[in-house]
């Protein structure tokens, strides 16, 4: 049973976002991941200890979660995404708030503070992604360490890929799982921290938005999100990077790519950490947050 802070539904462009708020202090607003059909759930309990001296804000992204959904989900978009959470921050009048960027949610975060800077005091991105270019080669890897450690589970894999069963097909999916702990947490017991409860992800949602075989080739919405790369030396407010040493799938080569193109960028790599450094690292996190934002 996941015990959620108080919260709210807000109407944001004609529909309404669910978000929690817990503590006092500085505005602190979570984008959350999973891909881009996850909650806020994912940061549940792990964000808690920051309240004791910061506002901590959960959203909701449209059709995610507790907030609405349309009835055609292919409305969905990065770019709408974007637009609802620029929005909020005006009606929730947080603004500019310290940006915290998980995973899909990262790529949010970018284009909110590259497009609206005025919204945003900081922005962190953790275990994220910065092109379409990254998330292709993100699961060209995992497939890899499947392969490497899950030949059976490989093999049964591409036997159903063969027979033309898109990666997302329950089927598959099935199969998939066993890379989660494997190739995103440093101790795959750390996997059975998540936090999960039902509706916490729109499984309805992820085909469409990332493409029916997207374990393979990325597609829908993820191929139309602009890379960032060449954009990144424009961030003009101050802005970090957290990497997990041990993430298999966001791995850490792929993740120095925010720094060299933006030298400014704080980069801390998490030495005990795989995709999720705020379930397995949460004291590191904390401190490392509370240190950037120090006087900020």
């Amino acid at each position: 049973m996941i015990d959620h802070p108080a919260g709210r539904h807000h109407e944001v462009r004609g529909h309404r976002l669910w978000v929690e708020s817990e503590g006092d202090g500085d505005p602190v607003l979570l984008l959350a991941g999973l891909g881009p059909a996850g909650s806020h759930v994912v940061f549940h309990p792990f964000f808690s200890a920051l309240a004791a001296d910061h506002r901590v804000l959960y959203l909701d992204l449209y059709g995610r979660g507790r907030s609405d959904a349309p009835e055609d989900l292919a409305q969905i978009t990065f770019a709408e995404d974007v637009a609802d959470v620029a929005a909020l921050i005006g009606e929730l009048r947080a603004g500019p708030l310290h940006l915290y960027g998980f995973s899909y949610g990262g790529l949010v975060a970018q284009a909110l503070a590259l497009d609206h800077p005025a919204l945003v005091r900081t922005l962190t991105l953790a275990n994220t992604l910065h092109s379409p270019e990254m998330w292709q080669l993100n699961h060209a890897n995992i497939n890899r360490e499947i392969a490497a450690q899950y030949p059976e589970t490989w093999e049964r894999i591409t036997a159903l890929h063969d027979q033309g069963v898109p990666s997302t097909d329950p089927r598959l999916q099935a199969e998939f799982a066993v890379a989660t702990p494997l190739v995103r947490f440093y101790d795959p017991d750390h996997a059975g921290l998540l936090a999960t409860e039902p509706g916490a992800r729109n499984t309805a949602l992820y085909p469409l938005f990332c493409g029916a075989d997207v374990d393979f080739t990325v597609g829908g919405q993820v191929a139309a999100i602009p890379d960032f790369r060449p954009r990144l030396r424009e961030l003009t407010v101050p802005a970090m990077v957290l990497a997990g040493r041990y993430d298999r799938a966001l791995y850490p080569r792929l993740q120095r790519d925010f720094a060299r193109h933006a030298p400014g960028i704080d980069f801390r790599m998490l030495e005990r950490s795989g995709a999720f450094g705020h379930v397995e690292e949460p004291a590191v996190v904390h401190a490392l947050l509370r240190d950037f934002w120090k006087g900020r």
